[in-house]
């Protein structure tokens, strides 16, 4: 063997091939570097402004949602104290409706009861009347028979 050979052989001196080889690489290289690598990084980066948008709206969301559920609660509790205010009113109300009722039923009752014995009274009267006008003459007329003696009005 002869020492050209080996020395065209040795691996620790680059050769032509590998100089090709390395200016293909660093063209690729370059070539990704320069059209490929900018569109991944300008869509990364939508993607990131995308995913920051969604992010903040969610943000915006949760306290909007929160601050709908505060105005619902405090709405609730306004409008629970303002039932509570008409039911209590309405109770007032009602109880004076019925003292007013019973009020009005009570004059009534009164009233019917003075016009009763009114009638009671006029009609015990007019029955006495009757009475002493019909038992009158029949008392006479028995005591009469009974003293056998007739008994005059100015008599008695």
């Amino acid at each position: 063997m002869s020492t050209k050979n080996h020395a065209g052989e040795n691996f620790l001196l680059p050769n032509g091939t590998f100089f090709a080889e390395l200016l293909i690489f660093l063209t690729v290289l370059g070539v990704i570097w320069r059209f490929v690598v900018p569109p991944i990084h300008r869509i990364l980066a939508e993607r990131e402004a995308r995913v920051a948008r969604t992010a903040a709206d969610e943000a915006a969301a949760r306290q909007g949602r929160a601050e709908a559920e505060s105005t619902y609660q405090a709405a609730l509790a306004e409008g629970r104290v303002v039932a509570d205010g008409i039911r209590k009113q309405a109770r007032a109300q009602g109880r004076s409706i019925v003292a007013e009722r019973q009020r009005v039923a009570q004059e009534q009752a009164d009233a019917e009861v003075a016009r009763t014995l009114t009638e009671l009274r006029a009609d015990a009267d007019r029955v006495t009347r009757e009475l002493e006008q019909s038992v009158d003459p029949l008392a006479r007329t028995l005591a009469d028979r009974v003293l056998g003696a007739e008994i005059t009005k100015a008599g008695r």
